[in-house]
């Protein structure tokens, strides 16, 4: 047994006035899993201890109809991929063993703790078939030569040699080896220590890197086959192509089926009916467009036809599916308005209707306990929780109160919707997030949020970073409009911002922010704009066409000079696509109109303090993109600041980073907005 997990003791907090290190003492619920009987739910909680700057997991069983939930593990390293046995009385858990993940088991209650897998190197995720015959399981295979393998008389030689694309991916240099599936016979006297590789000498992975989990993968309800989701391409193919397919393989003959050859844009999220008799998942028409529309389809698995469900259905179907009982509806969760709300589709007639209606998000459908979904919901003001939701009227009661003590400490601010109208006279929603203990007879600075994907909605997201409670806080209002270029508002909304990021997708973020400054408590001489990403590109190019709006910007990972992220991001199909090609190419008017959008080409109008933050291990936008924006900034005489995390990527996971990163923000928006 390792030593003693951290669980902190609820703070007495001295204001109730939210802070940075307040925000990072908040429990994170994860992993939730129904029980097979549907009595129990197991969850996960993360806790930072920011003095050691370290994350601990834990895991948690509660009663599907509430109650007090139970603490079942309690050790330093973490048990990750938590799951009920099928037959529900054990639960299945990945643990460390000499720095290898192993599978182990134990009873509901964390007692005898056994090791059930000890396979070389180690094991990434698994489940069990529903028969629980098998087991399947993923693990890292080696199959490309690194330079120790190509110089073996070099051991101490640190370097890499490439001769392809896709050698680095987001946050992770490719390591040489691919993750695949694994089929072993489970027996709960002995131990696995072997499985066969149904992808055996293939250069692909399942699950598909660096994102996807265990949800890609399921095994049939008779347990006779195993269906996956896969890119099968490679290198330069791979980098240009979002094709990704599902595959089914059949135990009996070892036979692998492509089920989706004939589409060539994403399918993923696949989810059987619980007689297996159909097949649903979520499917993309255009190769190379990660933000098309998410269409809901389903396969009948005895004649092979495939239907998309979501045809007439202007939104996105966000996969996560819960099929009820008898198999006749399937359960979703869908953007709509900037919230996230979950759906039912019959599939008798293939009617699609909305069950809740609020200001929340839903980020995940658990299972349904005698007509309840069990769901986790999260808000601007509230971190994620467990509900019970019931699918007859969509009202939801909480089932964990995991940061109920130290919210109660809290005062947060107001989350309204305004309504605005934008240059072309349509209606755009934004979220206004006022400061706790907001006084309308003051005048306070409004900060602008900029939102980043380009194709990711301004939801009811909690966040850890670009938390607006916490930004509200710091004494601003905050702006977080749902310009063009976001789902839940229709495909056209969506669309408009592809090889047009200079175009009304820009005069959205001044619509939102010239609206806000009429009202008599925003000063509009005290104006921020600030974002990630794409927002950052936002703020960096609005830092050249502002026109004196704005005395103050944050730019964290965004783009500063097109050509050159072009030549140096990861993904290909993505610039491919969203700026419509290479600058090279100046036959492609469509693309050098995108290219003329590029911040460094407005740089002689910047005249306005500017903050640029980024991480050394992002690979989507390269730090040298921050760095760039930074000198260009300095050598104009500008006030600039430069943050720069060695160890973190396009995003902050680190508790004290996190924390520095929360205080330099503030700290810069207060030295010009509150002088």
């Amino acid at each position: 047994m390792k030593n003693k997990s951290y669980i902190p003791e609820i703070p007495v907090l001295n204001s109730d006035i939210m802070t940075p290190e307040v925000l990072w003492s908040f429990g994170r619920v994860g992993n939730v899993e129904l029980s097979p009987d549907g009595e129990t739910i197991l969850f996960s909680v993360t806790y930072f201890n920011i003095k050691e700057n370290k994350d601990y997991c834990d895991l948690y069983t509660i009663s599907s109809k509430g109650g007090k939930a139970c603490l079942i593990t309690n050790t330093s390293a973490k048990e990750s991929g938590a799951q009920w046995r099928p037959d529900g009385r054990k639960i299945g858990f990945l643990y460390p063993v000499d720095k290898n993940n192993q599978l182990w088991e134990m009873n509901s209650d964390g007692s005898q703790r056994e090791k059930i897998t000890d396979i070389k190197g180690g094991i990434t995720g698994f489940k069990y078939s529903p028969d629980q015959h098998y087991l399947l399981y993923t693990k890292a295979v080696k199959l490309d030569s690194d330079i120790h393998d190509l110089f073996s008389d070099l051991p101490k030689a640190n370097a890499r040699l490439e001769n392809d694309l896709m050698y680095r991916h987001w946050d992770q240099w490719h390591d040489y080896t691919y993750s695949h599936i694994f089929i072993a016979e489970y027996r709960c006297t002995a131990i696995i220590t072997s499985g066969k590789d149904i992808l055996e000498g293939e250069k692909y992975d399942s699950p598909d890197k660096p994102f996807d989990g265990m949800d890609q993968i399921l095994w049939s309800p008779d347990s006779r086959s195993i269906v996956y989701s896969c890119k099968k391409l490679h290198g330069k193919e791979y980098t240009l192509s979002t094709n990704t397919n599902l595959y089914s393989y059949d135990l009996k003959n070892c036979i692998t089926t492509n089920l989706t050859e004939n589409n060539h844009g994403y399918d993923r999220t696949p989810s059987f009916s619980p007689d297996g008799k159909h097949l649903a998942w979520t499917s993309m028409k255009r190769d190379g467009y990660e933000s098309d529309k998410m269409r809901l389809k389903v396969m009948d698995m005895i004649t092979g036809e495939k239907k998309d469900y979501s045809s007439n259905f202007d939104q996105n179907c966000d996969g996560n599916f819960v099929w009820n009982e008898d198999g006749s509806s399937v359960f979703f969760i869908s953007d709509i308005e900037a919230t996230d709300e979950i759906f039912r589709m019959d599939l008798k007639d293939g009617k699609i209707s909305r069950i809740t209606n609020g200001i929340h998000d839903y980020v995940s459908l658990n299972g349904i306990v005698k007509g309840k979904m069990i769901a986790e919901k999260v808000s601007m003001s509230c971190p994620g929780e467990i509900y019970s939701v019931d699918l007859s009227n969509g009202k939801d009661i909480p089932l964990t109160s995991v940061n109920k003590n130290l919210l109660s400490q809290i005062t947060m601010g107001d989350v309204k919707k305004r309504w605005v109208n934008t240059v072309d006279n349509k209606k755009m929603l934004s979220w206004i997030i006022y400061p706790p203990h907001f006084d309308p007879s003051k005048k306070y600075p409004a900060i602008l949020y900029c939102q980043g994907g380009p194709q990711s909605t301004v939801s009811q997201f909690w966040s850890y970073r670009w938390n607006f409670q916490m930004m509200a806080a710091n004494g601003y209002i905050v702006v977080a409009p749902n310009r063009r270029g976001l789902p839940g508002f229709g495909q056209e909304w969506l669309e408009e911002i592809s090889k047009n990021y200079g175009g009304l997708n820009i005069q959205d973020y001044f619509s939102a922010i010239d609206d806000i400054a009429k009202e008599p408590y925003v000063d509009e001489n005290r104006l921020g704009a600030v974002g990630a990403s794409y927002g950052g590109f936002s703020v960096n190019y609005l830092a050249g066409h502002h026109e004196g709006r704005f005395k103050v910007f944050i730019s964290h990972c965004g783009l500063f000079n097109f050509e050159q992220e072009y030549a140096t991001t990861d993904e290909m199909w993505f610039d491919n696509w969203d700026i419509g090609g290479p600058f090279w190419d100046k036959s492609n008017k469509v693309a050098q109109r995108s290219y003329s959008y590029s911040p460094h080409l407005f740089v002689e109008k910047w005249d306005t303090p500017i903050l640029f933050i980024t991480g050394a291990k992002d690979f989507r936008i390269p730090y040298t993109q921050s760095m760039g924006g930074y000198n260009a900034a300095v050598m104009r005489g500008i006030p600039a600041e430069f943050l720069y995390f060695p160890e973190e990527s396009h995003w902050i996971l680190k508790a004290q980073n996190g924390i520095l990163w929360q205080r330099v923000f503030k700290e810069w928006l207060d030295k010009w907005l509150k002088k």
